[in-house]
């Protein structure tokens, strides 16, 4: 591949320390591409070159957001539809219900195996591979007529399927830290969104039309994504370069996470727990809605999927909350929400309908932000590795679904709606005794306790410098505001660690891979032009 070459940046363009694409380990300089996969030429804006910045606007928010919905929505499209496939290729329900367990099995081993590539490899070229290969499986699924195919399809899709868990680094990645969250919650909310969409559309195809045709509206969509990620996703150098990673040890790396990081142990097991709670409510729902209490049809049923997208789609809003605060008292307020929603569910839930679509609306919103709070949390433990953290927190998630689903419809058709809500409230009361076991200001290493007060803010607001009196020149105070915007630049450690909430920045955040203690990586070229 060929290589632009590289251009130094003057001191008046260079980029904040804080946003500044990531150099690889050891200062190394990491190598530029022109072209993905070999022969698909990259537009030069979205070419990294050093010293180079990508600015996170709307449009690449919607990218994100829509790429994310219509990938989920493959693991989803089929669990309305599963009658309606049963008659069309000959099969019992038992040997039906296999391809749900299919896809979710799929899923599972693209999150273990694939998404820590991004630890390794470009995001950008691995987005688009697992964008082609989904769309292509995508198009074998509408139009097979063999069972066992569709099955060995499914299964396949759902591996190709894991474009949220890579691009949610990337998007923390690209984010400067007072913005982290917000763009954490625009790929999560796309997630979410595409669980309800797959839902709705699937049941409203399946009714009106053919189940092929929503495994064809997929095929579309994906082929959007693919088209818009190509003009608009910006190309980053592998963090793994000239590091000595390799795959084998990303593995093994990941294992050692999930044992020895504190922060994420705590994360995974709320992110459990808050899983397992939120899905049990969604599979029993129907249990509910369309038993003799209510007595809904299906296409009833799958409409209450819109009232969970007006709580999904406050997400983003509620990421830029997240960014105001340290995110342990953001997952705080998520906890006591998705908390209080589940004592409506217990108390009401089969007394009232209109409780019940005020809990579908609650539990998206607070589930959401719960997973925001924490996915900010475990993105900013090691830049190097967000890839692999991202990858055990998002297993942590999908084992909760699968208990909750498991868990949830052996209590509900034993005991009822209000012991399988209380099931889910008792959850929740779990949840909390994790987050107050490890306060908000932790020291990365430490597991249990409360140290560096309570300040709730992630970030102080900015002092402005004193006012000069009237006898000083105008020289005199340019120089005194721009040293205290260097001094901001000058250590982005100290920002990134206001924004987790620790007071070590050396210490307790692996920050951005510009060392601060080596002042030719970080500040190299703007010394140069000096």
């Amino acid at each position: 591949m060929s290589s632009p070459a590289m251009t130094p940046s003057s001191p008046s363009s260079s980029p904040r320390a804080s946003e500044r694409l990531p150099a690889n380990a050891g200062g190394a300089r990491p190598e530029l591409f022109t072209h993905d996969l070999y022969f698909l030429p990259i537009p030069e804006r979205l070419r990294y070159s050093e010293g180079k910045t990508f600015h996170l606007g709307i449009v690449l928010y919607l990218t994100m957001g829509f790429s994310s919905t219509f990938t989920v929505t493959n693991l989803y499209w089929c669990q309305p539809l599963l009658i309606e496939l049963a008659k069309d290729f000959g099969v019992s329900y038992s040997e039906i219900s296999r391809v749900p367990t299919l896809l979710q099995a799929g899923y599972a081993v693209g999150v273990v195996f694939i998404s820590p590539l991004a630890d390794l490899v470009r995001r950008r070229q691995l987005i688009l591979l697992c964008l082609i290969a989904s769309t292509a499986l995508t198009v074998g699924l509408a139009v097979t007529a063999n069972f066992v195919a569709f099955e060995v399809l499914s299964f396949l899709t759902a591996v190709a399927s894991i474009v949220t868990t890579i691009m949610q680094p990337l998007a923390a990645d690209i984010a400067p830290p007072h913005r982290r969250a917000t763009a954490i919650s625009v790929v999560i909310s796309g997630l979410l969104l595409g669980v309800l969409v797959a839902r709705v559309l699937a049941g409203i195809l399946g009714q009106f039309s053919s189940w092929r045709g929503a495994y064809y509206v997929g095929v579309g969509t994906q082929a959007v994504a693919i088209v818009a990620n190509y003009f608009l996703l910006p190309d980053y150098p592998a963090k793994g370069m000239n590091s000595g990673l390799t795959y084998p040890k990303i593995l093994g790396t990941m294992l050692r996470f999930a044992l020895t990081e504190p922060g994420l142990i705590q994360a995974m097991f709320i992110s459990f727990c808050t899983s397992a709670a939120f899905t049990s409510f969604w599979v029993t729902l129907t249990f509910l809605l369309g038993g003799p209490i209510y007595g809904y049809d299906t296409l009833d049923i799958g409409l209450f999927g819109l009232v969970g997208m007006a709580g999904v789609l406050l997400g983003p809003p509620m990421g830029r909350i997240i960014d105001l605060l340290v995110p342990w008292y953001a997952a705080l307020i998520a906890l006591l929400g998705f908390m209080l929603f589940n004592v409506v569910q217990t108390a009401a839930g089969g007394v009232s309908v209109a409780a019940v679509a005020v809990v579908a609306f609650g539990l998206n919103l607070f589930r959401q932000m719960v997973q925001a709070s924490f996915a900010t949390v475990v993105l900013s433990i090691s830049v190097e590795a967000r890839g692999r953290l991202n990858a055990v927190n998002v297993l942590a998630i999908f084992m909760g679904q699968v208990a909750g689903t498991a868990a949830g419809t052996s209590i509900y058709l034993a005991h009822g709606w209000r012991i399988c809500a209380a099931f889910s409230l008792a959850l929740c009361a779990a949840q909390l005794l994790m987050l107050l076991v490890r306060g908000p200001h932790c020291e990365r290493y430490t597991w249990v306790g409360w140290q560096s007060g309570w300040k709730p803010v992630a970030k102080p607001r900015r002092e402005k410098p004193p006012r000069q009196p009237m006898s000083d020149s105008g020289e005199q105070r340019d120089i005194e505001a721009a040293g205290v915007e260097k001094s901001e630049e000058e250590n982005p450690l100290a920002v990134e660690a206001q924004h987790v909430g620790v007071d070590d920045p050396d210490t307790t955040v692996v920050g951005h891979l510009k060392s601060e203690k080596d002042p030719t990586v970080e500040r190299g070229d703007d010394q140069k032009q000096e």
